[in-house]
């Protein structure tokens, strides 16, 4: 078929660009395939295959490309000006040069910015030069300007292109916003995927333009190679620390693996400085090893500052700026969150379920972490235990639900036990010991459905060592049935055990 049978008015140009795949064959510039050989190559290879069309940069890859096929072109021409962000076709002498290396449809950049040819102007010089035109959009008030100006075709080729980090997925919002104003609407920038394309057609594109995907054989080759690259790579080593009330650990964590670990008493003698120097020189052997660190302390972290919200466990005065401090100490970016919240995080990611979750550790007092979103809900958030129960509100809720509490009562009724003792009294069918866990089972039954009253989670994860102690949680989901709540909380054990939070202090470290 010759040029001559191709039928190239506006309307058979719009029938061809409908519901139909574009393939933009733009080199990398200065690349091993920047020449008019491998243009024409990836033109004619991308025609037999099925595209209804091409995006071509430049008058003399548009005139190459031209003189081997009649299919429809879009041309451009990128220039990088001193006075002006626009790159796509700025002149009206490149409206001319386009039309004149064959070009059906000259595409031009028609955002709101500094330049030196108008859209109006631009759309004008197409017309006369018996061309159709495409403006390249970064948002729907482009679009709608352009279409004032007569284009005939509008793109979301320049949305994420005109300030700030460039985006990694393609802008499909704007296209259905596109869509809205005119059916003749394109479909452009970083449709990578088949999946990405499909999408960009049912937002309502006419023809959805796929480049780099396709023609740039050094970013694909680049993309295989990062995601290859996050498998084959050495994972990333955080110095994770739990910083606690009895007992300080420290611990190298790669990919939720404790590779070492040191654990020494916390001086309560000491202060924060105090604490920290001893976390220092008890992990000076390990300095290279780690790139980052994270520190779960017990109280609570804001902006970096750490405070007490229990001074009997911990005496902090004022606000500590543990954060920055440990960071010139140890010479590496630094993580500091409540040792709750790093648990929640450690059971959040030990495995695929991603649904939100509430966290809550019952041991020698009662904490807790959030993660809505898939994120954690720092500074005060998930400090349930103190909270102020029904019974008694002059006490924080976690002096009764906790292992202190347990072993204080079974010593008041005549029995020096540890809490494990007492729940093991209970298992045998000890009265009064099953008593004193029921009534620990029923305020913490109460707290769990009051959480989810208040932010509804999918489920609530329970750790700790009177929270996983045996029988614990099935009294308490017996607890949950006699309230009979409006809406029932789901309860799981955790999974990670004492290691929660060293493994989420880790992970939080690593992905700041």
């Amino acid at each position: 078929m010759t040029r001559n049978d191709i039928d190239k008015s506006p309307a058979a140009l719009k029938n061809t660009l409908t519901n139909a795949l574009i393939v933009s064959c733009q080199p990398v510039p200065d690349g091993a395939m920047d020449d008019s050989v491998f243009v024409v190559g990836f033109a004619l290879a991308a025609l037999s295959a099925g595209a209804a069309g091409l995006r071509i940069e430049s008058a003399r890859y548009v005139a190459a490309v031209r003189t081997a096929t009649d299919a429809p072109i879009i041309g451009l021409i990128k220039r990088d000006l001193d006075d002006s962000p626009v790159r796509i076709t700025p002149y009206l002498d490149d409206v001319q040069a386009l039309a004149d290396a064959g070009a059906d449809i000259i595409a031009f950049d028609a955002t709101n910015r500094v330049r030196p040819v108008s859209v109006e102007t631009l759309a004008q010089a197409v017309r006369d030069a018996g061309k159709l035109s495409m403006a390249d959009c970064s948002c729907v008030e482009d679009a709608r300007r352009a279409l004032a100006a007569g284009v005939d075709f509008v793109g979301s080729t320049m949305s994420g292109y005109t300030g700030g980090p460039e985006p990694v997925d393609p802008d499909i919002e704007l296209v259905t916003e596109l869509r809205k104003l005119t059916p003749h609407t394109i479909a452009e920038g970083r449709i990578r995927t088949v999946e990405q394309a499909q999408a960009a057609a049912r937002a309502g594109a006419s023809c959805v333009v796929v480049g780099s995907a396709i023609t740039r054989t050094e970013h694909v080759t680049a993309w295989f190679r990062d995601a290859l690259n996050e498998v084959y790579a050495p994972a990333p080593v955080a110095l994770a620390v739990d910083l606690g009330g009895t007992k300080i650990m420290a611990s190298l964590v790669q990919a939720g693996e404790v590779l070492d670990t040191v654990i020494f008493a916390t001086d309560r003698s000491e202060s924060p400085e105090g604490w920290l120097t001893a976390i220092v020189e008890a992990t000076a052997g390990w300095k290279g090893r780690y790139t980052a660190a994270g520190i779960a302390v017990t109280g609570a972290v804001r902006d970096g500052n750490w405070r007490a919200m229990n001074k009997a466990t911990l005496d902090i005065e004022g606000e500590f700026p543990l954060q920055a401090r440990a960071a010139d100490r140890l010479g590496v970016p630094v993580v500091v969150v409540n040792d709750a919240q790093a648990a929640a995080w450690g059971e959040f990611k030990a495995t695929s379920n991603r649904s939100d979750l509430v966290f809550i550790t019952v041991s020698t007092g009662l904490g807790g972490g959030i993660i809505s979103g898939g994120h954690l809900l720092r500074g005060v958030a998930g400090h349930f235990g103190q909270m102020r129960g029904s019974s008694d509100k002059t006490l924080p809720l976690e002096t009764r639900v906790c292992g202190p509490w347990i072993a204080a009562e079974a010593k008041r009724l005549g029995h020096a036990l540890e809490p494990r003792d007492v729940f093991t009294a209970a298992v045998a069918g000890e009265d009064w010991a099953g008593d004193i866990i029921d009534g620990v089972a029923k305020r913490f039954a109460h707290l769990c459905c009051e959480i989810q009253l208040a932010i509804d989670p999918a489920r609530i994860v329970v750790g700790g060592g009177v929270g996983l102690a045996t029988g614990f949680l099935d009294r308490v989901q017996a607890a949950i049935a006699a309230i009979g709540p409006a809406a029932r909380p789901e309860l799981e054990a955790a999974t990670l055990g004492p290691k929660a939070g060293i493994v989420g202090i880790a992970d939080l470290a690593i992905s700041k």
